[in-house]
């Protein structure tokens, strides 16, 4: 950012104000009276929406103490923001750093998030980076969802065409490997009274590394420092100076508010670290967390996840230089205590409406009720009042859900062992048919699978760790393991320390588990972020993510038909092994 005579940084990033947003930049009084009033410019940012038209539910749908979300209280917000006046509307940018689609509600992801897709049109979003999940059903799809068309196998599902997102997505580092050339524009410009501001979209590096092959295939991925840099040379050259990054990549708080950036750590600081000072302001995403930070300089963003905030980041350009004189945000909470936006409501209906037949679909059958009751439970000591106290055990839902998702990735990842997390099993299916939306109402969460190398002692130490986070995972039918009642409970501090899972005792697919031999292991998205405190999921290397759980229940649901519930026969206790 320049200013007459030299340059000048004056980027607040906030870390210690809660909802105060304030710049401080100095000048000569001459200078004050001399250059000419600055353009005040607005941008209001979001990521990581992932299909979220309606309300998301449960810690989903609650962000800063307040319950938030929902496409039509989303774009009644925007509105407001944007202000009353052409003047204010006028001055307004509204932008996104990535992950818009992909891992969505059943509303949105039955139709290829083609609903996600024209909520943005209508909210008014005009450029967003690519993330790491406009990926999943790989570049040709994309490049369908930025053009438009009908879906190539399941056509116009809606009965209307899809025409395709009217603002523009970007993917500075995301190439075609036999050209060299990016997918989609790697950047954008806005005009605004006479200044242009600049839009450089990226997604992380290592989106290889959490998609599936067919996903990336033919792309290659770029360091995100090393081309931000790239192009705002070039934007440079075009007489461009308020750059602005729109970045799939991001880090986290340990513990601040929505507008702090408490002990703040991720990859997102080493990258603005690297960051060409040219670059003034970084919207970022991917990790799903709230922070408004200063980083080198540069003001750093994230509005968490669902469209649960918006980012209100106030600009001021010089006239003369075209650079930013000071930035500063503030994270506003989407609350839902406003009025609906009548026209996210009607496509929203619309869908729902669309979306009959497909929830009604039968997509299997059981011999029987399969439910999530959790049996065989573990006695692990006694309470203050000498009451036993009990750890989760097995359920038949959950066996099954880690079965299927075992099949969806054996042969493909090689996978030969899945586990799920009881959390995620949220509903029983009962005897005879089973329709597609009694299966999304199992699993609504619209998780990913990942597969990842652990070794065996990792293995182990998951296995503890089910102990110390009370939650016993459900396995898939290729593992047993036996559980000692009388064993310690590792503490939270060392939690791979506790002596309740045998050692020995753990095989897959028959043979004994060894500490140093690697397993490829297939959990949800959730459990490889350290979800549920199962926090050694997150050293898991080779992380590849592929379908939706959702998907891989459904298939396995209409593969196996008539299916049965699962024995409870995975986990057993020193006692059933001695009563043996």
């Amino acid at each position: 950012m320049s200013v007459p005579g030299m340059r000048r940084r004056a980027v607040v990033g906030l870390a210690a104000l809660a909802a105060t947003a304030f710049t401080a930049v100095a000048f000569q009084p001459e200078q004050a009276e001399a250059d000419p009033k600055p353009v005040d410019v607005k941008l209001l940012a979001i990521n990581d929406f992932h299909g979220n038209l309606e309300p998301p539910t449960g810690s989903s749908g609650t962000i800063d103490g307040q319950t938030a979300g929902g496409a039509e209280y989303l774009a009644t917000q925007l509105a407001k923001l944007r202000g009353k006046t052409k003047q204010e509307q006028d001055h307004t940018v509204t932008v996104a750093a990535g992950d818009l689609i992909g891992a969505s509600p059943l509303l949105s992801a039955a139709f290829h998030d083609e609903p996600t897709i024209e909520e943005m049109n209508l909210a008014g979003l005009e450029f967003s980076s690519v993330g790491n999940h406009e990926f999943d059903e790989g570049a040709a799809e994309l490049l369908r969802i930025q053009n438009g068309g009908c879906h190539p196998v399941d056509g116009c599902a809606d009965g209307t065409k899809f025409k395709g997102a009217k603002f523009q997505y970007l993917s500075a580092n995301a190439f075609k490997t036999a050209s060299g050339q990016p997918l989609l524009p790697p950047y954008g410009t806005k005009t605004i009274d006479g200044v242009k501001i600049g839009f450089i979209g990226m997604t992380l590096e290592g989106t290889p590394q959490i998609v599936s092959q067919q996903g990336v295939a033919g792309l290659t991925f770029a360091d995100e420092a090393e081309t931000a840099n790239k192009y705002a040379r070039i934007l440079r050259s075009q007489n461009v100076e308020a750059i602005v990054v729109l970045l799939h990549e991001g880090g986290m708080q340990n513990g601040g508010g929505i507008n702090d950036c408490t002990g703040f750590s991720g990859p997102i600081v080493d990258i603005a670290n690297r960051m060409d000072p040219s670059i003034d302001v970084i919207v970022s995403g991917h990790t799903h967390n709230a922070y408004n930070c200063n980083i080198n300089g540069k003001l750093v963003t994230s509005a968490s996840s669902f469209g649960r905030l918006v980012t209100q980041i106030d600009l001021k350009l010089d006239r003369r230089t075209k650079d930013v004189i000071s930035a500063s945000a503030n994270n506003v909470v989407v609350t839902r205590d406003v009025p609906k936006d009548p026209a996210s409501t009607k496509l929203i209906d619309h869908y729902k409406t669309a979306l009959g037949p497909v929830a009604d679909k039968v997509v299997g059958e059981t011999t029987g009720a399969i439910t999530r009751n959790q049996e065989n439970l573990f006695q692990t000591g006694v309470d203050a009042n000498g009451k036993p106290t009990y750890q989760t055990g097995e359920s038949a839902l959950g066996n099954l859900i880690a079965d299927a998702q075992l099949a969806a990735t054996d042969n493909e990842q090689n996978a030969v062992a899945a586990f799920m997390n009881p959390g995620g099993v949220r509903a029983d299916i009962g005897a005879g048919k089973v329709t597609y939306s009694d299966a999304f109402t199992v699993q609504p969460f619209a998780n990913n699978l990942v597969t990842l190398d652990l070794t065996g002692a990792q293995l182990y130490c998951m296995l503890e760790q089910q102990f110390t986070v009370a939650r016993v995972l459900y396995a898939s039918s290729t593992v047993h393991y036996v559980v000692d009642t009388n064993g310690t409970t590792a503490p939270v501090t060392a939690p791979c320390s506790g002596t309740r899972v045998v050692r020995g005792s753990l095989t897959i697919n028959g043979a004994p588990v060894t500490d140093t031999a690697t397993y490829r292991v297939t959990v949800n998205n959730f459990l490889s972020g350290g979800g549920d405190g199962f926090g050694v999921l997150v050293d898991g290397k080779n992380q590849v993510t592929g379908m939706i759980d959702l998907d891989a229940f459904v298939a396995y649901l209409t593969e196996k038909s008539p299916v049965s519930p699962p024995a409870l026969d995975r986990i057993q206790t020193t006692a059933e092994v001695s009563a043996a």
